[in-house]
């Protein structure tokens, strides 16, 4: 698992920052402390940064990522190989004419793609359509159809955008030319026909209930090839519909693991429902699985943050808030200069104890280090204390996040095990007595 700092960037290359994302990208390229190396994902995160006008993340893509990779994120990759091909690097103009020669070779099956697509635009469209049902809602006029196959045959954006608007104005499935100008559009590459389409094919909606309307008999199969091609454009309805497929006791291939991966795909592009249920998965398999319930308690606070109640109800299950503590109601007054200075690793726990609810075992056993797990603190001491129990605390605020980063610094250069410089359990409890008021120790 990542430490402290790496985790600190994996957030800020979510977050967008060009630098973080390069930095993420070297640590995937060369390898980092806990972080393996990983060709694939070090393009990802170097193609990110390379967009941001970051120029050292193109240098690195064109001198270290190979022809292997990069085949598979065309074609917007193939400018930073020129870039870099240009700026002298002779790694980056060997995959620039190997890539080159692929992309050539694949001009004809992208021939014949097209040819297809335009016979669809020819075939009659009462045998690309359901019959149609009532609707009071607009139609394509014949003069918007005949619009859309001229600019079919001369300029695809320009009918990409024209079809998108029409869809939006035209009622799902009611028009018999719908599906034909549907049908145009995903081969035309619009995410958004293509997810429609796919789901049209599957006969249900984005959350994998059973339409009325739609294709005669289920093609799964064609469902599947279009919700593929409108999740790897970034569409996250597609990749938690392909969970739902996955998991249709009707589908022939009907996979439990393949419909978690795609529903984690789905999560990781921010669909609130897969990030709820990717967190009730964890939860449920926390007993089996180390470090379970810590994944759970990120996806359900991903969920949390799209206003979902259902995940902020789990999260109150999962880190219940601790119980006040009677020595932590003065414990921050017990802070003095005079103990900051001379015990700073005491007064630190003390610190952490106030901040997180933490009893007075927690706050003198609790390893520090690893313990933070960015988005929760996990308190286990039940190793060097029987009585307690293991349980999650999570960081809500900003202000909660700086100081157990304080923190954690201050730690990260001592040893606290029971052998190191705060000694055992007996030696620390016994500094913490020689610190504090009598009458905090009692209560």
């Amino acid at each position: 698992m990542a430490n402290r700092e790496e985790l600190g960037i994996i957030r800020g290359a979510r977050a967008g920052d060009a630098d973080c994302q390069l930095a993420l990208g070297k640590l995937y390229l060369f390898g980092g402390a806990s972080l393996p190396r990983n060709a694939p994902t070090a393009l990802h995160w170097l193609n990110r940064a390379a967009r941001q006008q970051c120029d050292e993340a193109w240098r690195l893509i064109g001198s270290h990522i190979p022809f292997e990779v990069a085949q598979h994120a065309m074609p917007e990759v193939l400018g930073w190989y020129q870039r870099a091909s240009d700026a002298g690097i002779a790694a980056a103009a060997l995959v620039l004419a190997q890539l080159v020669r692929q992309d050539q070779a694949q001009q004809a099956p992208l021939a014949c793609q097209q040819a297809e697509a335009a016979r669809v635009a020819r075939r009659p469209a009462t045998r690309l359509a359901m019959p149609a049902a009532p609707c009071d809602g607009h139609r394509i006029t014949p003069q918007q159809y005949a619009q859309l196959e001229q600019l079919w045959q001369h300029d695809h954006a320009a009918f990409v955008q024209l079809a998108r608007a029409l869809l939006h104005l035209t009622p799902e499935d009611a028009d018999p030319q719908l599906q034909q100008c549907r049908e145009l559009a995903a081969c035309g590459g619009d995410r958004h026909a293509q997810l429609a389409l796919g789901l049209w094919f599957a006969r249900m909606d984005g959350d994998g209930k059973r339409q009325r309307h739609g294709i005669a008999a289920v093609n799964f199969k064609r469902a599947i090839r279009w919700l593929t091609l409108a999740g790897e454009q970034g569409l996250a309805e597609a990749w938690y519909a392909l969970s739902r497929i996955y998991l249709k006791p009707e589908f022939s291939q009907r996979c439990v693991a393949e419909a978690q991966t795609y529903l984690e795909r789905a999560a990781e592009l921010g669909h609130g429902g897969a990030q709820l249920e990717c967190g009730m998965y964890a939860w449920r398999n926390r007993r089996t699985e180390q470090h379970s319930d810590v994944r759970a308690a990120y996806w359900l606070q991903k969920a949390a943050a799209q206003g979902c109640q259902e995940a902020e109800a789990a999260l109150a299950r999962i880190a219940a808030a601790p119980k006040e503590e009677r020595w932590m109601a003065s414990l921050v007054t017990s802070l003095t200069r005079e103990l900051l200075e001379s015990q700073p690793l005491l007064a630190a726990r003390l610190e952490l104890a106030a901040l997180f609810g933490l009893s007075r075992a927690e706050a003198l056993l609790l390893d520090v280090k690893e313990a933070d797990h960015g988005h929760c603190l996990v308190v286990d001491i039940r190793a060097s204390y029987g009585r307690s129990k293991r349980r999650l605390v999570l960081l809500r605020t900003a202000r909660e996040r700086q100081a157990l980063d304080r923190i954690v610094r201050l730690f990260e250069s001592i040893d606290s095990g029971p052998g190191g410089l705060e000694g055992n359990y007996r030696q620390r409890l016994y500094r913490l007595k020689t610190w504090l008021p009598d009458d905090l120790l009692a209560a």
